[in-house]
Protein backbone atom coordinates (compact mmCIF):
# COMPACT_ATOMS: atom_id res chain seq x y z
CA UNK A 1 0.00 0.00 0.00
CA UNK A 2 1.60 3.32 -1.07
CA UNK A 3 2.43 6.18 1.71
CA UNK A 4 -0.67 8.41 1.29
CA UNK A 5 -1.44 11.68 3.08
CA UNK A 6 -5.02 12.39 4.21
CA UNK A 7 -6.22 15.55 3.07
CA UNK A 8 -9.90 15.69 3.14
CA UNK A 9 -10.32 18.33 5.98
CA UNK A 10 -7.63 20.74 3.93
CA UNK A 11 -9.12 20.86 0.08
CA UNK A 12 -12.88 20.15 1.50
CA UNK A 13 -12.60 17.07 -0.89
CA UNK A 14 -13.11 12.85 0.05
CA UNK A 15 -9.11 12.41 -1.30
CA UNK A 16 -6.36 10.45 -0.83
CA UNK A 17 -2.99 11.99 -1.91
CA UNK A 18 0.48 9.99 -3.03
CA UNK A 19 3.23 12.10 -2.37
CA UNK A 20 5.79 13.21 -6.04
CA UNK A 21 8.42 12.27 -3.30
CA UNK A 22 7.40 9.22 -1.68
CA UNK A 23 10.58 6.73 -0.14
CA UNK A 24 9.40 4.40 -3.43
CA UNK A 25 10.12 6.06 -6.49
CA UNK A 26 8.64 8.73 -8.58
CA UNK A 27 7.11 6.39 -11.09
CA UNK A 28 4.88 5.05 -8.39
CA UNK A 29 2.47 7.98 -9.18
CA UNK A 30 2.92 7.19 -12.90
CA UNK A 31 1.79 3.63 -11.82
CA UNK A 32 -0.86 4.50 -10.31
CA UNK A 33 -2.40 6.86 -12.40
CA UNK A 34 -1.76 4.88 -16.32
CA UNK A 35 -2.83 1.64 -14.31
CA UNK A 36 -6.02 3.17 -12.74
CA UNK A 37 -7.11 5.07 -16.12
CA UNK A 38 -6.51 1.58 -18.04
CA UNK A 39 -8.90 -0.63 -15.93
CA UNK A 40 -11.36 2.42 -15.83
CA UNK A 41 -11.03 1.82 -19.68
CA UNK A 42 -11.23 -2.04 -19.38
CA UNK A 43 -14.68 -1.15 -17.17
CA UNK A 44 -13.41 -2.60 -13.76
CA UNK A 45 -14.30 -0.71 -10.34
CA UNK A 46 -11.85 2.10 -9.25
CA UNK A 47 -11.47 4.68 -7.66
CA UNK A 48 -11.50 8.21 -9.89
CA UNK A 49 -8.29 9.91 -9.75
CA UNK A 50 -6.49 13.02 -10.69
CA UNK A 51 -3.45 15.26 -10.82
CA UNK A 52 -3.36 17.38 -7.64
CA UNK A 53 -1.56 20.21 -7.47
CA UNK A 54 -0.07 20.99 -4.00
CA UNK A 55 1.17 24.89 -3.37
CA UNK A 56 4.22 26.22 -1.05
CA UNK A 57 1.41 27.75 0.96
CA UNK A 58 -0.66 24.52 1.63
CA UNK A 59 2.65 22.91 2.50
CA UNK A 60 3.43 25.56 4.92
CA UNK A 61 0.14 25.64 6.53
CA UNK A 62 -0.77 21.80 6.64
CA UNK A 63 1.38 19.59 9.09
CA UNK A 64 -0.73 16.84 7.89
CA UNK A 65 1.19 16.71 4.77
CA UNK A 66 3.91 14.29 5.48
CA UNK A 67 5.36 10.94 4.93
CA UNK A 68 6.44 9.29 8.28
CA UNK A 69 8.93 6.23 7.66
CA UNK A 70 11.04 4.38 10.06
CA UNK A 71 10.95 7.00 12.74
CA UNK A 72 11.94 10.27 10.18
CA UNK A 73 8.92 12.44 8.44
CA UNK A 74 9.23 13.85 5.03
CA UNK A 75 7.70 17.16 4.26
CA UNK A 76 5.72 16.99 1.08
CA UNK A 77 7.32 18.94 -1.79
CA UNK A 78 5.13 21.40 -3.36
CA UNK A 79 4.27 20.25 -7.21
CA UNK A 80 1.94 17.64 -8.75
CA UNK A 81 0.53 14.68 -7.16
CA UNK A 82 -1.41 11.96 -7.77
CA UNK A 83 -4.95 12.32 -6.00
CA UNK A 84 -7.11 8.73 -5.62
CA UNK A 85 -11.15 9.43 -4.52
CA UNK A 86 -12.15 7.33 -1.67
CA UNK A 87 -14.72 4.48 -2.86
CA UNK A 88 -17.17 5.89 -0.47
CA UNK A 89 -17.54 9.18 1.73
CA UNK A 90 -16.60 7.67 5.07
CA UNK A 91 -19.18 10.15 6.63
CA UNK A 92 -21.83 8.03 4.41
CA UNK A 93 -20.46 4.46 4.73
CA UNK A 94 -18.31 2.15 5.70
CA UNK A 95 -14.99 1.39 3.91
CA UNK A 96 -12.51 -1.92 4.77
CA UNK A 97 -9.48 -3.26 2.86
CA UNK A 98 -10.06 -6.82 4.64
CA UNK A 99 -12.89 -9.18 4.54
CA UNK A 100 -13.31 -12.56 5.26
CA UNK A 101 -13.68 -15.36 3.16
CA UNK A 102 -17.38 -16.00 4.93
CA UNK A 103 -18.99 -12.98 4.13
CA UNK A 104 -17.90 -12.82 0.81
CA UNK A 105 -21.38 -13.86 -0.43
CA UNK A 106 -22.14 -9.90 0.79
CA UNK A 107 -19.77 -8.49 -1.96
CA UNK A 108 -22.45 -7.73 -5.18
CA UNK A 109 -19.48 -7.47 -7.55
CA UNK A 110 -17.47 -10.29 -6.55
CA UNK A 111 -16.87 -11.59 -10.05
CA UNK A 112 -14.96 -8.23 -10.68
CA UNK A 113 -11.68 -9.92 -9.49
CA UNK A 114 -11.48 -12.33 -12.35
CA UNK A 115 -11.31 -9.07 -14.48
CA UNK A 116 -8.39 -7.10 -12.48
CA UNK A 117 -6.54 -10.07 -12.83
CA UNK A 118 -6.59 -9.65 -16.47
CA UNK A 119 -5.51 -6.13 -15.88
CA UNK A 120 -3.17 -7.03 -13.21
CA UNK A 121 -1.47 -9.50 -15.30
CA UNK A 122 -1.36 -7.44 -18.43
CA UNK A 123 0.26 -4.49 -16.40
CA UNK A 124 2.91 -6.67 -14.56
CA UNK A 125 1.77 -6.03 -11.16
CA UNK A 126 4.61 -6.99 -8.52
CA UNK A 127 2.27 -6.56 -5.88
CA UNK A 128 -0.45 -8.24 -4.67
CA UNK A 129 -3.79 -7.14 -5.18
CA UNK A 130 -5.22 -4.73 -2.66
CA UNK A 131 -8.85 -4.21 -2.54
CA UNK A 132 -11.32 -1.94 -0.41
CA UNK A 133 -14.70 -3.55 0.33
CA UNK A 134 -17.38 -0.52 1.07
CA UNK A 135 -21.10 -0.19 1.61
CA UNK A 136 -22.80 2.66 2.00
CA UNK A 137 -25.06 3.22 5.30
CA UNK A 138 -28.34 1.09 5.59
CA UNK A 139 -26.82 -1.08 2.42
CA UNK A 140 -26.55 -4.82 3.35
CA UNK A 141 -24.38 -5.52 0.28
CA UNK A 142 -20.80 -4.41 0.11
CA UNK A 143 -19.20 -3.51 -3.06
CA UNK A 144 -15.38 -4.11 -4.48
CA UNK A 145 -13.05 -1.42 -5.60
CA UNK A 146 -9.56 -2.02 -6.68
CA UNK A 147 -6.59 0.05 -5.07
CA UNK A 148 -3.24 0.75 -5.07
CA UNK A 149 -1.62 0.49 -8.70
CA UNK A 150 1.79 1.98 -7.67
CA UNK A 151 3.66 -1.88 -8.29
CA UNK A 152 2.24 -2.34 -11.75
CA UNK A 153 5.22 -2.73 -14.21
CA UNK A 154 7.17 -3.72 -11.89
CA UNK A 155 7.25 -0.47 -9.44
CA UNK A 156 9.91 1.64 -10.75
CA UNK A 157 11.54 -0.72 -12.90
CA UNK A 158 8.88 -0.45 -15.86
CA UNK A 159 9.78 -4.17 -16.68
CA UNK A 160 7.72 -6.83 -16.65
CA UNK A 161 8.94 -10.39 -14.61
CA UNK A 162 6.00 -12.20 -14.92
CA UNK A 163 5.42 -14.55 -12.40
CA UNK A 164 2.83 -16.52 -11.60
CA UNK A 165 1.67 -15.59 -7.91
CA UNK A 166 2.28 -12.15 -8.56
CA UNK A 167 -0.57 -9.50 -8.93
CA UNK A 168 -3.38 -11.76 -7.62
CA UNK A 169 -5.47 -11.65 -4.07
CA UNK A 170 -4.14 -13.58 -1.22
CA UNK A 171 -7.12 -15.56 -0.78
CA UNK A 172 -8.56 -18.02 -3.43
CA UNK A 173 -12.41 -17.66 -2.39
CA UNK A 174 -12.75 -14.38 -4.65
CA UNK A 175 -11.69 -16.34 -7.80
CA UNK A 176 -14.35 -19.34 -6.74
CA UNK A 177 -17.00 -17.96 -9.45
CA UNK A 178 -14.17 -18.47 -12.12
CA UNK A 179 -15.19 -21.77 -13.89
CA UNK A 180 -14.21 -20.72 -18.24
CA UNK A 181 -12.67 -18.38 -20.05
CA UNK A 182 -16.14 -16.57 -19.77
CA UNK A 183 -15.92 -16.00 -16.22
CA UNK A 184 -13.16 -13.29 -17.57
CA UNK A 185 -15.52 -11.29 -19.89
CA UNK A 186 -16.10 -8.72 -20.62
CA UNK A 187 -13.08 -7.70 -19.02
CA UNK A 188 -10.29 -9.80 -21.18
CA UNK A 189 -12.35 -8.80 -24.58
CA UNK A 190 -11.84 -5.21 -23.24
CA UNK A 191 -8.20 -5.16 -22.68
CA UNK A 192 -7.65 -7.01 -25.82
CA UNK A 193 -9.32 -5.22 -28.32
CA UNK A 194 -8.75 -1.79 -26.18
CA UNK A 195 -7.76 0.33 -29.15
CA UNK A 196 -4.04 1.47 -29.08
CA UNK A 197 -4.90 5.17 -29.23
CA UNK A 198 -6.54 4.58 -26.16
CA UNK A 199 -3.48 3.49 -24.19
CA UNK A 200 -1.66 6.31 -25.69
CA UNK A 201 -3.89 8.64 -24.46
CA UNK A 202 -3.72 7.33 -20.83
CA UNK A 203 0.18 7.77 -20.84
CA UNK A 204 -0.06 11.36 -22.51
CA UNK A 205 -1.75 12.52 -18.79
CA UNK A 206 0.55 11.98 -17.02
CA UNK A 207 3.13 14.71 -15.97
CA UNK A 208 6.44 14.42 -17.07
CA UNK A 209 8.16 14.82 -13.69
CA UNK A 210 6.40 11.77 -12.24
CA UNK A 211 8.27 9.46 -14.76
CA UNK A 212 11.86 11.99 -14.73
CA UNK A 213 10.83 13.54 -17.78
CA UNK A 214 12.63 10.37 -19.90
CA UNK A 215 9.78 10.28 -22.29
CA UNK A 216 11.47 7.67 -24.53
CA UNK A 217 10.92 5.14 -21.48
CA UNK A 218 7.15 6.15 -21.11
CA UNK A 219 6.63 5.47 -25.15
CA UNK A 220 8.65 1.59 -24.43
CA UNK A 221 6.18 0.94 -22.26
CA UNK A 222 3.30 1.56 -23.86
CA UNK A 223 4.53 -0.49 -26.81
CA UNK A 224 5.42 -3.27 -24.32
CA UNK A 225 1.50 -2.80 -23.07
CA UNK A 226 0.15 -2.84 -26.42
CA UNK A 227 2.22 -6.25 -26.97
CA UNK A 228 1.29 -7.88 -24.33
CA UNK A 229 -2.08 -7.80 -24.82
CA UNK A 230 -1.33 -11.21 -26.50
CA UNK A 231 0.09 -12.92 -23.66
CA UNK A 232 -2.64 -12.12 -21.40
CA UNK A 233 -4.05 -15.44 -21.26
CA UNK A 234 -1.20 -17.60 -21.31
CA UNK A 235 0.08 -15.53 -17.72
CA UNK A 236 -3.41 -16.45 -16.62
CA UNK A 237 -3.30 -20.20 -17.44
CA UNK A 238 0.11 -20.17 -15.66
CA UNK A 239 -1.31 -19.18 -12.29
CA UNK A 240 -4.30 -21.49 -12.87
CA UNK A 241 -1.80 -24.24 -12.94
CA UNK A 242 0.37 -22.68 -10.33
CA UNK A 243 0.59 -24.32 -6.53
CA UNK A 244 -2.36 -21.94 -5.69
CA UNK A 245 -4.67 -24.06 -7.96
CA UNK A 246 -6.85 -20.87 -7.81
CA UNK A 247 -9.75 -21.96 -10.18
CA UNK A 248 -10.41 -25.86 -9.85
CA UNK A 249 -12.92 -26.27 -11.34
CA UNK A 250 -11.87 -24.66 -14.75
CA UNK A 251 -8.78 -26.15 -14.45
CA UNK A 252 -10.54 -29.37 -14.88
CA UNK A 253 -12.65 -28.50 -17.59
CA UNK A 254 -9.97 -27.25 -19.78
Amino acid sequence: MQDRCNIRSLLHITELLTLRNNPQHPRVLANEMLATRLAYAAGLPVPLTEVVEVSDWLVEHSTELNIQLAGSVIRCQPGLHFGSRYVVDPLQGQVFDYFPATMLDRVRNLEAFAGMLVLDKWTGNANGRQAAFWRRMRERKYTVAFIDQGYCFNAGEWTFPDYPLRGVYAHNEVYATVNSWESFAPWLANVENMHQDQIWDCAAEIPPEWYEGDLAALEELVRCLIERRRIIRDLILAFSMSQRRPFPTWREAA
